[in-house]
């Protein structure tokens, strides 16, 4: 195992699959103490199984972002086994693209509640202990799609430019804490299997070739969170090489 220069207590949200999974596994191998949570607890012991094999520090719980309960035993669950929470990433996320006049309501409905009111729970929930002990860093999970907007992706671009704005206000307000929000490009991961719209799953295909592997936004939240005390990384932007947008 490397270790790495500060060992940091980090919770993970959406941690069972693609950029979640592969952020356990970097920060684990680099020495920090990782807390996970997902819905699917499977996955989650899994992984935990693997990476405490491999000489890490893991733990996990189950967690709907979209309750804020949850979220607040995470941190207990962090305090309780690690005795404090250095870092949150706000990672869970659904996108289910489709036309405005689609009307899919039921799924605008559960993006706003999962991709922005899940970042606010989690922000919520370790805020009194950060600002308690002056020190901690928020990481929240954007979208290039908080940078601009396509067709089939209005709701879901509001949301991530929701979770821009919600990034910069709390980075604006609060000295002691590093904010860092990331916009990855298109990733390979589970996201595109909650498209129930045809045309933009058919769209998507072809958008996905290019395709980053999740250990490329792995590697760029690890770089924010390994820098020193004093340095925030408030914005990075990761994209395919290939990528035109």
């Amino acid at each position: 195992m490397q270790q790495s220069l500060a060992t940091k207590t980090v919770l993970i949200t959406g941690a069972s699959s693609g950029i979640g999974e592969a952020t356990a596994r970097l920060l684990s191998e680099q020495g920090h103490r990782i807390v996970m949570g997902a819905r699917r607890t499977d996955r989650l012991q899994s992984l935990a199984d693997n990476l405490n094999w491999n000489g890490g520090q893991v733990v996990y719980q189950q967690v709907d972002v979209t309750k804020l309960t949850d979220l607040h035993k995470l941190v207990e669950l962090a305090i309780q086994t690690y005795g404090g929470v250095d870092v949150i990433v706000n990672n869970a996320g659904i996108m289910p693209l489709s036309h405005l006049n689609a009307l899919k309501i039921d799924e605008w409905n559960q993006m706003i509640d999962v991709n922005i009111k899940g970042v606010l729970n989690g922000i919520a929930a370790v805020l009194p202990v950060m600002n308690e002990q002056k020190s901690g860093q928020i990481i929240n999970i954007s979208s290039i799609g908080g940078l601009y907007v396509v067709p089939t992706g209005a709701v879901y671009c509001a949301t991530k430019y929701a979770v821009r704005a919600i990034s910069d206000g709390l980075r604006q307000e609060n000295d002691n804490l590093r904010v860092t929000c990331v916009y990855p490009g298109v990733v390979e991961s589970e996201l595109a299997n909650t498209i129930s719209d045809p045309t933009a799953a058919t769209a998507m295909k072809s958008f996905r070739k290019i395709a980053l592997k999740p250990e490329a936004i792995a590697r760029a939240i690890a770089h924010v969170i390994n820098q020193p005390s004093d340095v925030d990384t408030s914005e990075i932007v990761v994209r395919p090489t290939a990528s035109p947008a």
